[in-house]
């Protein structure tokens, strides 16, 4: 099956989460028109940090009646953000060639993208050839697919009662701090 993945992080205390959403070619337009639904008069995105308690319950809520499904990736910051983010990439970008993902799409982090693209290019190696998987950045802005992995990263880091709604749609969790 041709995926397309849709990548957002969170940082809690030492844990940076990467979460990707998994999306089927044929519930692209589907996800994109229930999430812009969500949006308030004036609103360009859904961003969890921004939203008031009752508007978070309320995402949440549709997110796992739309039934997405989404992965994490954690890693401690011990050796600091840029590398747990690039190991947690490392690892992403593995597992979607198993999964025969097509298009993966990162949330852009201006000047940072750079690490993301030469990580990326480094572990598809010989592979890059071979595989149709196509990547880029993009502003979380322009594509309303980001929000899902906004919102269960965030979600998920907050621990608690957050963590608990998020839960039926994480599909897996990769914790690379455990050998």
């Amino acid at each position: 099956m041709s995926l397309h993945a849709f990548v957002d992080e969170s940082r809690r205390n030492n844990t940076y989460l990467l979460a990707v959403a998994l999306v089927p070619p044929g519930r692209l337009h589907k996800f994109r028109k229930a999430l812009r639904c969500l949006l308030m008069p004036g609103q360009r995105e859904l961003h969890c940090k921004k939203e008031t308690p009752s508007r978070r319950k309320a995402i949440t809520s549709r997110l796992v009646d739309a039934q997405v499904s989404v992965r994490l990736y954690k890693r401690s910051c011990d050796q600091g953000d840029e590398q747990a983010r690039q190991a947690c990439l490392r690892q992403l970008v593995l597992d979607l060639l198993g999964a025969g993902a097509h298009r993966l799409v990162l949330d852009s982090r201006a000047q940072r993208d750079q690490h993301d693209l030469l990580t990326i290019r480094t572990s598809l190696g010989h592979a890059a050839l071979s595989t149709n998987l196509v990547y880029e950045h993009c502003r979380s802005n322009s594509e309303e697919l980001l929000w899902i992995a906004d919102f269960v990263a965030w979600c998920y880091g907050s621990g608690g009662e957050w963590r608990e709604r998020v839960m039926p749609v994480v599909e897996s969790i990769v914790d690379l701090d455990c050998p």
